[in-house]
């Protein structure tokens, strides 16, 4: 008896290329939804064309011999005989019948499309080509079934339509982006032309985009032994780009990545004799051409953090694929990709990942340093302010994008439980203003006690037993405002710092990653003397536009566009006469990153996302999470009982929340 997982997809366009390069050497998958075979096995894919054969060079084996595993011939057939509405894939095994959808977390099955049903074999083996046969008693009738179910098709999309354009998710997006073109400036125009350069494409469509397009930086590639990663695609660096170029209407790239990377989380990945937890989404990943066969096939590499500087796994990953899950529907009223049953798995595997006990007492997530856009040592380890946010927004996400059902109902239950916990422990415990002065002084350093304004507070950088990081941490408290992990207040407190302390937030160049900077004796002992994160340059204090976006949509939030604009405007007159570069040094952000690379693609991509919110207001607050008054209602030590507790201080939270 031999276990392995089939994973099928059949919204990508047809390719010919097994899905990753074969250097996997472990081919038996604990995945847990698999297919046993035994002696006898039929499996029926209803609407395969004989297309399939042309594009699939590398099957399960030949009919009517062992395949490459010693196994019996397996004998494909199609089936249209099926119950009305059902779409499931069907199979029999032993004569017992099931259905495929409780087996796999990649099945689609669609009427009159041209894309075919794909099955891929998970450790990317080389195997023999698939054969067709087709079951011609049932061909009579096959036209004239795909032509009613095609018109019942038309029907329900021009009723969602409706129901799309009555909700106003989508606000004439398409009409409102071709009138918009009109009015771009030629840097608006320049940065489009860079960023479509810079795609990535994978079996003819477009699948992401490369973190760098810098020419000198691939010379530079090319005479290390140890490559730099810029030409890969990042799951963190593509998510202004995808914001970008779903404002400007064009969503199927976006819809590609989003798909493509959740068929990457499926793979099981080894460091060490060592595999993490399933569900981890990789960091990037990249298109290799390799030797099949003697012919060039294309192959996806992906990187699970192996390569990082600190071997650290990303957690940042699957939050911000779920964040951007939920802005995709948002945005173009496709809904129907969130429902899918492979991407409710995917979701639901990141959800118990993120969710699984272990020995922290704490709501937040417990994360290794470098584990997140700082992937240096920079003393963040422990209970990281980015992390938490991205964690609240992607759980207050999965409210709107889990399909509640039998199965997933406790996991529903343990989003809800968790938002509250989260939203009480950060707002409580992780806040700091003028208030908070008369707590533990002696903790204070003395830069923060004339720096932080009177009618001003941000979220500190991290919280651990018995030290606190003070440091100013702009994408944390940025997403803290947009998720709504801060409360009405303490969202406009931030905007205040940022205002008041302008020239140390901003300076000459849009934003500050980090204030302040970690110099002489504990740069050396926290960074490990890091020669890329020297005083004022890189993590360590230096201004990446990249964070501008971010910026913007926190600003139009909270009706501060003026904030927004002012920024958008700084960056709008030194970014390309700089050549888009990663980043900038120096305590204001004069000079260009010491070792930044130019034609950086989420610097532009978040100039132009910036560019186009502000042009559509409306995109911005369906991109953005307003207060949950029902999160505040659900109080953990309600549920539980034995907890002993008399007094919830959860009311000390909603006092805080304007009316």
């Amino acid at each position: 008896m031999i276990t392995i997982s089939l994973i099928s997809n059949c919204t990508m366009k047809p390719c010919s290329r097994i899905f990753i390069g074969y250097k996997n050497s472990s081919f038996l998958a604990r995945y847990h939804h698999s297919l046993t075979m035994s002696n006898t096995f039929t499996f029926n894919l209803d609407h395969f064309n004989n297309r399939c054969i042309h594009h699939y060079p590398f099957g399960l084996l030949n009919s009517g011999k062992n395949n490459f595993l010693g196994l019996p011939s397996l004998r494909v057939t199609t089936s249209r005989k099926r119950a009305k509405g059902d779409n499931d894939v069907s199979a029999n095994i032993g004569g017992v019948s099931f259905k495929a959808r409780e087996f796999s977390s990649f099945i689609e099955t669609r009427v009159n499309d041209n894309n075919v049903e794909r099955v891929y074999v998970k450790g990317g083996m080389n195997v023999k080509p698939i054969v067709v046969e087709r079951d011609d008693k049932d061909e009579n009738n096959a036209e004239e079934r795909e032509k009613e179910e095609e018109e019942k098709s038309r029907l329900q999309c021009c009723e969602e339509d409706a129901k799309i354009e009555n909700s106003g998710d989508l606000k004439n997006l398409s009409h409102e982006a071709k009138n918009k073109d009109e009015e771009e400036t030629e840097v608006e125009k320049e940065a489009w032309k860079l960023l479509q350069e810079a795609l990535v494409t994978y079996c003819d469509t477009p699948v992401g985009t490369v973190a760098a397009n810098d020419s000198a930086s691939q010379q530079q590639q090319q005479q290390q032994q140890q490559p730099l990663n810029y030409d890969q695609v990042f799951i963190r660096d593509f998510v202004p780009s995808a914001l970008a170029f779903l404002l400007k209407g064009e969503h199927e790239i976006v819809k590609n990545f989003l798909l493509r990377t959740l068929q990457l989380q499926s793979w099981e990945k080894t460091v060490d004799c060592h595999s993490p937890g399933q569900g981890l989404m990789p960091a990037s990943f990249k298109v290799e051409t390799v030797k099949v066969d003697d012919e060039d096939k294309e192959v996806l590499d992906p990187d699970f953090g192996e390569s990082a500087i600190g071997r650290v796994a990303p957690v940042d990953s699957g939050l911000w694929w779920i964040i951007l899950l939920r802005a995709y529907g948002k945005i173009t009223g496709d809904y129907s990709l969130q429902e899918r049953v492979d991407v409710q798995t995917g979701l639901k595997m990141i959800l118990n990942l993120c969710l699984t006990d272990g020995f922290d007492m704490f709501p937040s997530i417990l994360v290794t340093d470098g584990s997140c856009m700082i992937d240096r040592r920079m003393g963040i380890h422990g209970h990281p302010l980015e992390i938490q946010a991205l964690f609240y927004s992607a759980l207050r996400c999965s409210r709107e994008l889990l399909v509640v059902d039998e199965k997933s109902e406790t996991l529903f239950g343990e989003v809800i439980t968790r938002l509250s916990a989260l939203s009480f422990h950060i707002r409580e415990y992780y806040w700091l203003d003028m208030k908070k002065f008369n707590i533990y002084p002696e903790q204070i350093p003395m830069w923060l006690m004339d720096w932080i304004p009177e009618d001003g507070g941000y979220f500190i950088g991290n919280l651990q037993p018995a030290h606190m990081d003070f440091r100013f941490f702009m994408l944390g408290n940025l997403w803290s405002i947009v998720s709504s992990l801060g409360t009405p207040r303490q969202n406009e407190a931030i905007l205040n710092v940022i205002e008041t302390k302008w020239d140390d937030l901003v300076g000459n160049m849009p934003m500050k990653i980090c204030y302040p900077a970690l110099e002489h004796e504990e740069w050396r002992i926290i960074t490990g003397s890091d020669p890329k994160n020297t005083p004022w340059s890189y993590h360590n204090g230096g201004s990446w536009p990249a964070l501008l976006w971010q910026f913007t949509l926190a600003c139009m939030k909270m009706g501060r566009t003026e904030l927004a604009q002012k920024a958008v405007t700084l960056a709008e007159q030194r970014l390309p006469r700089d050549s888009w570069p990663e980043y900038y040094d120096t305590r204001a952000g004069r000079f260009i990153g010491k070792q930044a690379r130019f034609y950086q693609t989420w610097t532009l991509a978040g100039f132009l996302a910036s560019k186009m919110l502000l042009k559509n207001p409306e995109m911005a607050s369906l991109l953005c999470c307003d207060e949950d008054y029902e999160i505040l209602e659900t109080c953990v030590c309600i549920l539980n009982k034995k907890s002993g507790r008399t007094k919830c201080s959860r009311n000390a939270a909603k006092s805080q929340i304007l009316v």
